[in-house]
């Protein structure tokens, strides 16, 4: 497999014992290249800038800049790098909410080194990575939606026209604005509009966090 084939990944997290240990473990892959590794938060936006990797697997509790606000500066500037968080947090709401905010995989850091590369691939090859962890705290979420209408009643739901849940269907199935706009017969910039229009509706600061709403509203096959 040559250079430019290798899956680039990258790691954060503020303890170097954790850093050998998943690289020493991830060392026998073959499609992976181990681009480099930082120590706090700030570091690893400087390196990100510097060189960007295709997967990011990053801690959320991290010196300078925590995971939590790195995810959202990262999204800012870099729409398509994977972000697999690896952490000790197993909370549901913290879950959730790192994948609404643009996590492509959530992981706490006593998975086996075997998930972590499927992981991995997953991310590339499908954008997402949906383990019992996240199925989990998405149907968490769903259940504490469901018992909040039941006692305050039905909320005003976002209306999507079928226009925008055809474009929204294609973002999950990874299409680009340029392959969309060949499927709808609509001009890239147009769809880009659409696509903001709809982010600005259901106020998701990613496309990962329009398609994980769509998801829970059912509004993806």
């Amino acid at each position: 497999m040559s250079t430019e084939q290798l899956i680039k990944i990258a790691i954060a997290d503020d303890h170097k014992i954790f850093r050998d240990g998943i690289k020493m473990a991830l060392s026998g892959k073959n499609d992976l290249k181990m681009l480099w590794e930082a120590e706090d938060g700030k570091d690893m936006m400087h390196k990100i800038e510097i060189k960007k990797p295709d997967v990011l697997l990053m801690d959320i509790r991290m010196p300078e800049i925590d995971g939590i606000n790195a995810i959202e500066l990262i999204r800012k500037e870099y729409e398509n790098l994977k972000i697999i968080v690896l952490t000790m947090y197993d909370d549901q709401q913290m879950i959730s909410k790192m994948m609404e905010m643009g996590a492509n995989a959530y992981l706490t850091k006593t998975t086996d080194p075997e998930e972590i590369y499927e992981a991995i691939l997953t991310c590339m090859n499908d954008d997402f990575y949906f383990n019992e962890l996240v199925n989990k705290a998405i149907m968490g979420k769903l259940l504490q939606k469901k018992s909040v209408r039941q006692h305050y009643g039905t909320t005003q739901a976002i209306n999507f026209n079928e226009k925008e849940i055809k474009i929204l269907q294609l973002l999950a199935q990874d299409k680009t604005t340029e392959e969309i706009s060949k499927i709808i017969f609509l001009s890239p910039r147009t769809i880009e509009t659409i696509r903001q229009t709809m982010k600005n509706k259901v106020n998701a600061k990613t496309i990962g966090g329009l398609i994980m709403y769509g998801m829970r509203n059912k509004l993806i096959e």
